[in-house]
Order: structure tokens, then C-alpha cells, then sequence
């Protein structure tokens, strides 16, 4: 079966996951909707899919599922629409920005027996899929600690900081969820502090750009998480996680994996840019696993419920902020 795609969103993200349907050879990249032509003609001239509307989208009987990369207060209600039209959906994170949108979105999705992924695609990395095979096979006993280090290179626009939710949902939500992954157990307590110490336009706008945060468990198990709007140094992204009976991690990546030794002294290239290229194959794979669910008919993940989850866990940083103190979570 080749399951036949609709895109909606022709923007960055919308590019990277044109490129992973169309390099599946059990997917077929069908139709792309965007607000603006030029950014729709543009897919459509790079992968020979055709340029529709929504509507349209939603109504045609060639197109199985579909892929939503619009902005974020779309989300939900696209979701709803091709959940009841009958079509698969794999959406990019988040499903909303308040908790009882997205409660009612699942609901809906629930309802009419949809089929719900949730753009988490750190899960699919190679380095970080590896890691959790090593938890998984009893490599380092039982998970005690996860510390994730998740830096951007740069900050993006104050423009998209006033629109993103704040830092918590926008950018530590991908490391709560990797944090669920990793840990095991759900988190039932979170302690944040925050700071504004790139651009204070960032803070102006009511946001942090340098933020902290320790996630517990019932048991006791915890998550470390450090994130940063700026590396100058690139795209910074670790693991580590701590066993009864040792450790496993995953380092950064680079485009080219050599060691140079000369007489200046070791050096390796500089890491990946961003997570156009660093998450190449974490995209692809994602994309891989939602076209299998939908052709086995079977679970998918990360689902609606994980969304919900890392949603969740950022609302209760944020308290914890406002608060300075730990905030327990639902």
C-alpha cells in the first residue's frame, strides 16, 4: 500500500517533511496547501505533487493522511476537520497552547476513530533511538537520572517569541517529551528557573531565553533539562542517562565525523547549524513510522496523549517560575 499525502504548510518545516514523504518509497507526496502560492508552487515544483486548497484536501478521495505544518492556532481545528473527513494525521507539535483545546481535540479525534501522531521527532533519532535500545536491554540497569542539554544557535525573531507560547512550549517541550521517553515514568513534580541573558527584546516580550528545569518522579527518578537561545558554537544537543549499573549517552552530532591533529592541536568540525540537518533522519524515520501505523492499522506514537503529556509538564514550568517554587503535575 502507498499511503498518498496532503500537506498543509509550505513553510521550513513543511520542507523537511515534503523531502521525508517524498523519500519514502511506501509514500506518495499527492498535495500542498499553503497560504501563500509562491511557497505551495515551490513544493509542488520540487516534488511533482499538485498545489489544492484545504478544502480541497480535506474532500478528495486520493489522500489517505495528511501532514499539518501550519501555524500553531491552526492545529486543533485542522486536526478535527481531517480527523472527521477520515483521514490519518500527523501533526507538528504542539496540538495547541492551552491544555483544554487540547483535550477537546483529542476528544474529537477519539470520536470519530482517527488516526493522531504528534510531531515528537527527537524519538526517531538514530543517536537517541540507539541510547534507548542500550535502557531497553538492561545496558545500565534502572534509569535513575536523565540530564538533556538542547542549545539553539541563535534566537529566533521577538515576532515569533510574542506568537510561540514562550520557551517552555515552544523549545523545552520537544526535551519534556524525550524526558517521558527516557525516564520511563511520568514526571509528577517540576522545578524551573528561567533568565533572560541573549536579547533582552526576548524578555520584553515576555519571554526567557536561558532556562532550567528538574523533573521528579514517583520514585524518585529525575530529569535534568538545560536549554539555551543561543550557542555560538551550534546546534548543541545531548543526552546522558544514569543507571543502577552505568551510564549511556548520546554526543553531539556533526556533518562530517573526522579529527584533524596537526601541530595546532586536535579539531573536529563544527556541529550541525540547525535542525534542518541535525534531525535529517529523525524526520524521515518519523514520517516512516506513522506511514507503517497507518498501514498495519496499527498504535501510533507519539500520539495525542503525548502531546497532551509534554503540554502538561510545560504549563507546570511556567508556574514554577511565576511561583520560584515546585510545582506538582496532574
Amino acid at each position: 500500500m502507498t499511503v498518498r499525502f496532503g500537506l498543509l504548510g509550505a513553510g521550513r518545516i513543511g520542507k523537511v517533511h515534503a523531502k521525508a514523504v517524498s523519500g519514502d518509497a511506501n509514500a506518495k507526496l499527492v498535495a500542498v496547501a499553503d497560504a501563500f502560492p509562491a511557497a505551495a508552487e515551490a513544493i509542488s515544483s520540487a516534488y511533482g505533487c499538485e498545489v489544492r486548497t484545504i478544502e480541497a484536501i480535506e474532500a478528495a478521495k486520493d489522500i489517505d493522511a495528511v501532514v499539518i505544518c501550519t501555524p500553531t492556532d491552526t492545529h486543533a481545528d485542522l486536526i478535527e476537520r481531517f480527523a472527521r473527513s477520515g483521514k490519518a494525521i500527523f501533526c507538528e507539535k504542539p496540538i495547541d497552547l492551552d491544555v483544554a483545546r487540547v483535550k477537546a481535540c483529542i476528544k474529537v479525534v477519539e470520536e470519530a476513530k482517527g488516526k493522531l501522531m504528534v510531531g515528537f521527532n527527537r524519538r526517531f533519532d538514530p543517536h537517541f533511538m540507539a541510547v534507548k535500545k542500550a535502557i531497553d536491554d538492561g545496558r545500565i540497569g534502572a534509569v535513575e537520572m536523565v540530564t538533556i542539554t538542547s542549545r539553539d544557535p541563535g534566537a529566533p525573531p521577538v515576532d515569533y517569541i510574542k506568537r510561540s507560547g514562550g520557551i517552555f512550549r515552544d523549545m523545552t517541550i520537544h526535551d519534556f517529551d524525550m524526558a517521558r521517553f527516557l525516564l520511563g515514568e511520568e514526571p509528577v513534580s517540576v522545578t524551573a528557573t528561567a533568565a533572560v541573558l541573549v536579547d533582552k527584546a526576548i524578555g520584553e516580550a515576555g519571554d526567557y531565553d536561558s532556562v532550567s528545569v528538574i523533573l521528579q518522579t514517583a520514585s524518585g527518578k529525575q530529569a535534568i533539562i538545560s536549554n539555551s537561545r543561543r550557542a555560538t558554537y551550534g546546534y548543541d544537543q545531548r543526552i546522558e542517562i544514569h543507571g543502577s549499573k552505568g551510564m549511556v549517552a548520546a554526543e553531539n552530532q556533526r556533518p562530517f565525523s573526522i579529527e584533524v591533529a596537526n601541530g595546532d592541536g586536535y579539531t573536529r568540525p563544527p556541529l550541525h547549524d540547525f535542525f534542518m540537518t541535525r534531525y535529517t533522519e529523525a524526520y524521515a524515520n518519523e514520517i516512516a513510522s506513522f506511514i507503517a501505523a497507518v498501514e498495519k492499522g496499527t498504535a501510533i506514537t507519539p500520539s495525542g496523549a503525548d502531546g497532551l503529556a509534554a503540554l502538561k509538564l510545560a504549563d507546570a514550568a511556567v508556574q514554577s517560575v511565576k511561583d520560584g517554587k515546585l510545582v506538582k503535575v496532574d
